[in-house]
């Protein structure tokens, strides 16, 4: 498993070793840097996976690191604020930070805010598609539900992965052959029991689906979910 290298980004000595001691402890590698400038020197030296970063700092604040970082880098960026840089904030959302913590803030607060941007990050990287609790990853062929492996054969994970890379849209039987044999559609009954079969493997009650619906007399879709 990849340690994920996270690079806080603040003037204040003590929050950054704070930080630092918490995420250590839940095996991330930690960089830190007292101002962007110094926080941009990191970058320059060392793979980054997700920046903490202040608003306010000397020589160089928040606003102006995030908006020179995005010019070359995508990971997330979590913005610091204390309560009264509300504008500030805002405008840290618009130039490209993904998420703000406030001040003063848990340790578990942050920590949450971290291992949800990383994970979002890993699937965008990864090619992961994600629908509740379905997760189809197309660099491993692998299919897991609520976490659990879940074993397709070949056109049963074509039929999912088309319908999950375009979740609420309704296919055809005749559209699903064709997209997935790469041949005209002759004989389209082999694709209610191939999503039989799929209903069986990924639903918790089959006969009442939640992710995998028929859209009778049009074909099927797979429920988006919130």
């Amino acid at each position: 498993m990849e340690i994920n290298h996270v690079l806080i980004v603040e003037d204040d000595k003590e929050i950054r070793e704070g930080v630092q001691i918490y995420l250590q402890s839940q095996g991330y590698k930690v960089f830190q840097a007292a101002d962007g400038i110094e926080g941009l020197e990191v970058l320059e030296k060392e793979e980054i996976h997700l920046a903490i970063i202040d608003i306010m700092m000397p020589r160089m604040d928040g606003i102006r690191m995030t908006m020179k970082l995005r010019e070359k880098y995508d990971f997330p960026v979590i913005m610091l604020s204390a309560k009264s840089e509300e504008v500030d904030k805002i405008t840290g959302l618009n130039i490209g930070a993904d998420d703000y913590v406030t001040k003063p803030f848990t340790p578990m607060e942050l920590m949450a805010r971290v291992n949800s941007q990383l994970r979002r990050y890993r699937r965008f990287l990864e090619n992961v598609h994600v629908i509740g609790g379905l997760e189809i990853n197309e660099d491993t062929v692998e299919v897991t539900m609520d976490g659990n492996p879940v074993k397709l054969t070949p056109i049963e994970y074509k039929i999912l992965l088309l319908l999950a890379k375009n979740p609420g849209r309704v296919f055809s039987s005749e559209e699903i052959y064709e997209r997935v044999w790469q041949e005209k559609a002759i004989n389209t009954d082999t694709i209610m029991v191939h999503v039989r079969n799929i209903r069986e493997k990924i639903e918790i009650d089959p006969k009442k689906p939640k992710y995998l619906k028929v859209v009778w007399g049009v074909g099927y879709k797979l429920e988006k979910q919130s």
